[in-house]
């Protein structure tokens, strides 16, 4: 490494954000970058550990250490070849994901981690302002036609990779513009919607065609797309909602957390949409879900004017340290607390909503809690028991379900003929990513179910490989952790 005593001499440092009170007026990314030689010096930190489990952390793969050291020598062009030969989108990864591999960083036992997401997010925003970042259509074609179904990360990323081995590819999405929940779900203060247009540009450039607006397996069947096309690849998220089924639940004002972000981010890119409009301005606001999707309705609802703003969660509050039962270096189940937690949302743990109310026009006005306690014995599943006399009545006038997914739409899916796992996943092994339909493919959150950027980006680049095995025989697509460095 470049400064093999750099974890010795230098502790963490991160981003600032922009005061609450001025954040909360716009939808504006709110993040101070560091200055560059702050970076460098954060690259500095990465040790010289001899075995990066940091590698095991990511499902990218991403050679770490790498770009690290490159990054503190202040070889930024060379630290961007090193992070685009494994992660198509760093700009998507760099603002989005919790990286696990922070959690899996050795320096991570005793210290703080190295800042191992905002390094890469400096990468490649550096590596953008200098016009690195170049189209690189192939030199040559072969004579293949490939259809991506859904432009999300996994979508984008399997496009990318079988395009640069010479594939015609159309990449089909039902949206208005490509991005899946990049676009509509994400909200822009987290990620502005310039930065997937931005990549967007690049791609289309190198030769991948998006058709939009187009909703597959009803505006085109199955049998179409395998008439037109040499393979399939499904790539669409895990967009079945998980639904609240307590009295009250049909009320006006109880709405799924994916209504309230899209149509909000259809409304900031000035974009029209259908059905009623969902706004939190003035209301008493109970979000229930204690994840990703519950805090970013959270920063929403605050943005919107919401007169209050709390958050419900079933599971108990989890410890700001690391389980024991969950040792380095793997995931910890620990308590995270988002940027949009600090501005003005009060949570509330171990609680279960048992009824919504409302009044003669059926629109709601409160809903009834009770608090749980969960029972965990090992070996067994864990049990819930609600607490006597702790029933609570709140008052509510929009209630958000943040409650997750269960899987994604299976119109297309029957159409061609596929198999589900126990889940209404599509069946499709890591080991070739293959359905049981010759020539259909499968990747991301459709065929995982619902999970992080970084898997999906994953997922796609591996079914990539198999997806090009497929129709050439073999394939020179690079596998997770195997560099093919691009130029950038």
């Amino acid at each position: 490494m470049g400064k093999t005593t750099g974890f010795m001499e230098y502790k963490r440092m991160d981003e600032s954000y922009a005061p609450v009170e001025d954040r909360i007026k716009n939808y504006k990314e709110f993040t101070q970058p560091l200055k560059e030689e702050e970076v460098k010096v954060q690259g500095a930190r990465c040790m010289d550990c001899g075995i990066p489990f940091c590698h095991s952390g990511c499902p990218l793969g991403n050679l770490i250490p790498d770009f690290n050291d490159a990054v503190y020598l202040g070889k930024w062009e060379k630290a961007a070849r090193i992070l685009h030969s494994t992660n198509n989108f760093p700009e998507f990864t760099g603002r989005l994901c919790p990286a696990p591999c922070e959690e899996a960083c050795v320096l991570g036992i005793n210290e703080d981690p190295v800042s191992i997401e905002n390094i890469e997010k400096n990468i490649v925003e550096t590596a953008f302002k200098n016009g690195w970042i170049q189209p690189q259509p192939p030199l040559t074609r072969t004579d293949k036609k490939v259809a991506i179904i859904g432009s999300g990360p996994a979508g984008l990323a399997a496009a990318q990779q079988l395009n640069r081995a010479g594939h015609m590819v159309t990449v089909f999405e039902r949206d208005e513009k490509p991005g899946g929940l990049l676009r509509y779900g994400i909200p822009d203060f987290k990620m502005e919607k310039h930065v997937i247009d931005r990549r967007l540009e690049v791609l289309e450039k190198e030769g991948i065609t998006f058709k939009t607006g187009i909703n597959v397996g009803i505006d085109i069947k199955a049998n179409e797309l395998q008439n037109e096309f040499d393979a399939v690849v499904l790539c669409g998220g895990a967009t079945v909602r998980r639904n609240l089924p307590i009295p009250g639940s049909d009320l006006k004002g109880v709405v799924q957390a994916m209504e309230f972000l899209p149509q909000n981010n259809r409304r900031v890119d000035n974009i029209s949409f259908t059905g009623d409009e969902i706004l939190a301005t003035d209301k008493n606001v109970i979000v229930i879900g204690g994840g990703d999707t519950g805090s970013d309705c959270i920063g929403t609802s605050i943005r919107h004017g919401a007169k209050s703003v709390n958050n419900f969660e079933i599971m108990p509050m989890a410890t700001t340290e690391r389980p024991e039962n969950q040792p380095w270096p793997f995931w910890p189940m620990r308590l995270r607390t988002s940027t949009s937690h600090k501005e003005g949302a009060e949570r509330f743990f171990s609680i279960s909503t048992k009824e919504f109310k409302g009044d003669a026009e059926g629109n709601l006005t409160s809903l009834v809690t009770t608090e749980v306690e969960w029972e965990f014995k090992p070996g067994q599943r864990p049990n819930l028991k609600e607490v006597p006399g702790t029933e609570k009545e709140w008052k509510c006038d929009l209630a958000l379900l943040a409650l997750g997914f269960t899987g994604s739409e299976t119109t297309l899916a029957e159409q061609f003929g596929l198999k589900f796992d126990g889940r209404t996943n599509i069946e499709a092994s890591e080991n070739d990513y293959k359905t049981n339909v010759p020539g259909v493919f499968a990747a991301g959150d459709q065929r995982r179910g619902q999970s992080l950027i970084v898997w999906a980006i994953s997922e796609g680049r591996q079914a990539a490989h198999h997806v090009d095995k497929y129709l050439m025989g073999k394939s020179e697509l690079p596998l997770k952790g195997q560099g093919d460095l691009p130029r950038v």
